[in-house]
């Protein structure tokens, strides 16, 4: 499932072949390669009802696996970033370096559904890293937005692409199994469809 929990696999097939051949001639990644949606995080061994601070210990317990569910190249940076503006100090809940990308990757973690709220929070990080973070020759700042459901249409009409911002789901509990093998008797389905249609 790791193409469809990308980003590029929700994008038109142009793009898709475009961010790919980008990889394959040029060795550059796009982040529509590195992000996921949805992230397991059934690893944490979290319950039901947990807050944004378990969430977040949990993921410092288990910071080798929250690694590599996220993928490669990614490096932990801080844990409750504090940055002060205006006389008033913010904590961005992880921060990270994706080496491929360079650039700094601010993590926000929330409980519940996504909120239009917090895209003005996520900017507000990334144009403070961008201004005093952000060294010479990286690229600029990306924020994942993690939290356990959100709504396409507000995705969509918020434009948060264009804020270089993400928002993905995470589940603290496995898919079942048959759920698992839908999705992928439906994966392999497209694949085929795809290499028809191009033969």
């Amino acid at each position: 499932m790791l193409y469809e929990r990308t980003a590029i696999s929700k994008k038109p097939e142009l793009t898709i072949q475009n961010d790919l051949a980008l990889l394959r001639d040029e060795q550059k990644l796009s982040p529509d390669l590195v992000f996921r949606d949805p992230y397991f995080l059934d690893f944490l061994g979290l319950t039901d009802t947990h807050s944004e601070k378990d969430l977040e210990t949990a993921i410092i317990v288990e910071l080798q696996r929250f690694l590599i569910e996220m993928g490669s190249d990614f490096a932990f940076m801080a844990r409750q970033k504090r940055i002060s503006i205006d006389n008033r100090d913010y904590y961005i809940d992880l921060l990270f370096y994706h080496r491929r990308l360079k650039c700094l990757v601010a993590i926000d973690l929330k409980i519940g559904e996504f909120e239009a709220g917090y895209k003005g929070q996520m900017e507000l990080y990334l144009r403070y890293l961008e201004k005093y973070e952000q060294l010479d020759g990286e690229n600029t700042p990306i924020g994942l937005i993690l939290c356990t459901g959100k709504n396409e249409e507000h995705i969509e009409l918020l434009q948060l692409d264009k804020s270089n911002i993400r928002v993905a789901d995470y589940l603290t509990v496995l898919p079942s199994q048959q759920l698992l093998q839908k999705k992928l008797h439906r994966a392999v389905e497209i694949a085929h469809q795809r290499m028809q249609r191009d033969e």
